[in-house]
């Protein structure tokens, strides 16, 4: 008998002595499954504290008084909710300054408004209807008899109202001085062409850097401190890139980010403070993540892929074409989706290149001045009004909704070529 077999067959006494030893493995691993449970559960509480803050803030009760009572602005028995669009042309005229006549014909003229639009535009100038007060959504339903006392008693004349501060209206409005009547429409926007022109540009560029290191550039000490800056660059804080973008875009580059090169510059964004440079503020921003992700996931392709296919006689740019990039495509998606989740979010950088914190005139191209739901949510949570609260958690409600949107379309194309490759 060989020594192997002696042990095969070793008496049932000798096999005790390891008995100990695998049940402190066993241990040992329960106690880190219940840590990882317990960490996965730190999350989701996490999570679950931060959408009921959200969406708490999101409705709820509301007291308004009118500064003007509506039934006075009847004209011949008509209420003010039925006039015609002519009459409330009238009536607003009669209310309002001159200027602001002028500056609202400006903006938009009355014979290509809605009817809508100028009963709204009635009731935000002449009603003036005030949020004297607001309460959140769980307040609203466990306190609404005491909710009710209490605007009798500090409030008289205000109507008590339930409230969405998520609303079509919310989404299709632009900025106003006002929580009542401000929305997001330009907000909105100008994050969709910021990150638009923002993957437009670092996604190209990301792949092709992180296919040149990978399989073209050579393993010497030039390369090699160009991946070791790249890691660095990737913990950078967001601020920097803003302060390189205020230099290099915004002063240095003026000329381009502008649009005077082609003609197209606004007289208001003849700084370069444009869509542009907060674009390509961001490209510098994230580029390190997508060559970072890319990179890994050309190299977890097997070198066997690779030679097969130098071995039927295809070459080197062939075998990035057509097998390298097919198989390493859902983790470079994967981590392109990692780094326009952190695009979208930002705010630092973007204020440094020059975002307005208040504006209403929507962006046009990518050289009009633009402000982002980030910024707008910053802007609105700094006011001390209780109201701007509402309408921050509301936009909150909204750039999760953007966000998750992108993402899952991402997602749906990664899989896609998952189940390709």
């Amino acid at each position: 008998m060989n020594v192997g077999s002696a042990r095969l067959f070793a008496p049932a006494e000798a096999t005790t002595t390891y008995r100990p030893n695998l049940e402190g493995r066993h241990r040992r691993g329960h106690l880190w499954r219940v840590i990882f449970q317990v960490s996965t559960l730190v999350g989701i509480v996490a999570l679950a504290a931060l959408l009921y803050t959200v969406l708490d803030d999101s409705f709820g009760l509301v007291a308004v008084r009118n500064q003007v009572d509506p039934a006075t602005l009847a004209i011949a028995g008509t209420p003010l909710d039925e006039l015609p669009k002519e009459q409330l042309v009238e009536l607003l005229g009669e209310n309002v300054s001159a200027g602001l006549m002028r500056r609202l014909e400006s903006d938009l003229p009355f014979a290509q408004r809605s009817r809508q639009d100028v009963y709204e535009l009635v009731v935000e100038r002449v009603v003036k209807p005030e949020i004297v007060a607001t309460w959140s959504l769980s307040d609203s339903l466990l306190a609404r008899g005491a909710i009710a006392e209490t605007v009798a008693e500090k409030h008289p004349g205000a109507q008590l109202q339930f409230r969405s501060w998520l609303s079509p209206d919310f989404l299709t409005s632009p900025q106003a001085s006002t929580a009542a009547f401000a929305g997001v429409r330009t907000a909105v926007l100008g994050s969709l062409w910021t990150i638009a022109l923002t993957i437009l540009v670092a996604f190209p560029l990301g792949v092709g850097a992180a296919i040149y290191l990978e399989e073209y550039a050579a393993d010497n000490f030039v390369n090699r401190v160009i991946r070791t800056n790249i890691a660095n660059l990737a913990g950078v804080p967001s601020i920097i890139y803003g302060m390189l973008g205020l230099a290099i875009f915004v002063r240095g580059l003026s000329g381009l980010t502008s649009g005077a090169f082609a003609g197209l510059a606004d007289p208001t964004t003849a700084n370069g403070r444009t869509i542009l440079s907060a674009a390509l503020t961001l490209v510098l921003l994230i580029l390190p993540l997508i060559i970072i992700n890319a990179q890994e996931a050309i190299r977890a392709v097997p070198s066997s892929l690779r030679l097969a296919s130098y071995g039927l006689g295809a070459t080197k740019w062939q075998t990035i074409r057509h097998h390298l990039l097919p198989s390493a495509l859902p983790g470079i998606l994967t981590g392109s989706i990692l780094a326009i989740s952190r695009a979208i979010g930002e705010t630092a950088p973007l204020v440094v290149v020059g975002a307005s914190t208040f504006i209403a005139v929507d962006p046009t191209g990518p050289f009009s001045k633009f402000t982002t739901l980030p910024i707008q949510i910053y802007q609105w949570t700094s006011r001390p009004q209780p109201e701007f609260r509402h309408i921050a958690a509301a936009a909150i409600l909204v750039l999760l909704a953007m966000l998750l949107s992108l993402n899952a379309g991402a997602i749906a194309l990664r899989n896609r070529y998952t189940v390709r490759s």
